[in-house]
């Protein structure tokens, strides 16, 4: 008597399919294969004691059965150890004989799938600068600025997007965002903004100030260009570049509207308190743009920048404001 025997595996994969890279489907063949030929030797000799009288029909179908249970898991198993990630949801044996068809189908567990870490070229973050603050006057020097060094203080928080440039290189990127920037400036020797008309200028108060301090906030976007090489890592049938630069320099602008302006002044008048808060424009121009550069070590460096456009409009003295300090990527 013949005997045809024929073990099929199938697997059912999820909407989301899984990518098996050659070398492993080639892997998972040969496995699916050795065990084949196992099972194909139990089951001849199940059907051997059939033959000689060893076992009854009843008891040989049975002994099928459990064999090709038996090696339906193993199967699943085997497979999914080798891809790391369960790819078989459902293995089916099937067994053809002379007089009779079994199949054993053993559903497997939900598919766990480890998603691919994808090499993107975009990545985005928030981004934290702060420092000093002043400006650069026309005709002084900053040791002769109308405003305190340590006093005069900038931040910055935004939300960055930084592009890489080439596709098989990383030394180069492109980043924009969207930002806003909180510059004060803090006058010396007891002195304020005074507005009139179109002339703001510093006058002495005729108290003595604890607190003078005007803050400008602006809301600009800001591009730049990203120098700086990162490893390329393998993963075998993909490669990613590390988000991690040795050293990075940036360059780059900026552009916005001003959005608001506050003078905060605290004195004390026959030993009562007194805080004045005003907003007003005292003449500041509604447009900014300037220049950015910063020097950085994977997510923390130093950081410039500088408005090229006046801080107070015509026919006021020119002095432009600029900002010193660190900025932080959290990338």
């Amino acid at each position: 008597m013949s005997l045809l025997l024929v073990a099929t595996v199938c697997a059912q994969e999820k909407a989301t399919k899984d990518s098996i890279s050659p070398a492993l489907q080639e892997k998972i063949e040969l496995a699916v294969k050795a065990e084949k030929e196992l099972m194909k030797k139990e089951i001849i000799k199940v059907i051997e004691q059939e033959r000689s009288g060893e076992i009854s029909e009843e008891g040989a179908r049975l002994a099928e059965k459990e064999i090709a249970n038996k090696y339906a898991v193993r199967i699943r198993e085997s497979t999914n150890s080798i891809t790391e990630k369960k790819v078989y949801e459902k293995t089916t044996i099937s067994i053809f004989g002379n007089k009779h068809l079994l199949k054993i189908t053993q559903k497997g567990d939900s598919i766990i799938k480890k998603p691919r870490k994808k090499d993107f070229r975009t990545y985005s973050g928030i981004v934290v600068a702060a420092g000093f603050n002043n400006t650069i006057q026309e005709g002084k020097s900053l040791n002769d600025s109308d405003y305190k060094a340590g006093g005069s203080r900038f931040f910055e928080l935004g939300f960055a997007w930084k592009t890489r440039v080439f596709k098989e290189s990383n030394w180069l990127r492109f980043g924009y965002g969207v930002s806003l920037q909180y510059n004060s400036l803090k006058p010396k020797d007891n002195q304020y903004f005074v507005r009139n008309n179109d002339v703001t200028s510093l006058q002495v108060h005729p108290y003595n100030l604890k607190k003078s301090k005007i803050r400008t906030t602006n809301l600009v976007v800001p591009i730049s260009f990203e120098f700086g090489s990162s490893e390329k890592i393998d993963k075998g049938d993909y490669s990613i570049f590390s988000p991690f630069q040795k050293i990075k320099v940036t360059i780059g602008g900026y552009a916005g509207i001003r959005i608001g302006t506050i003078q905060k002044l605290k004195y004390k008048v026959n030993g009562e308190r007194e805080k004045d808060k005003s907003r007003n424009h005292y003449n500041m121009n509604d447009f900014v743009y300037g220049v950015t550069a910063g020097i950085a070590r994977n997510s923390v460096g130093l950081y410039v920048k500088y408005d090229l456009n006046p801080l107070f409009s015509s026919p006021n003295i020119k002095q432009n404001n600029i900002s010193l300090g660190v900025k932080y990527e959290l990338f």
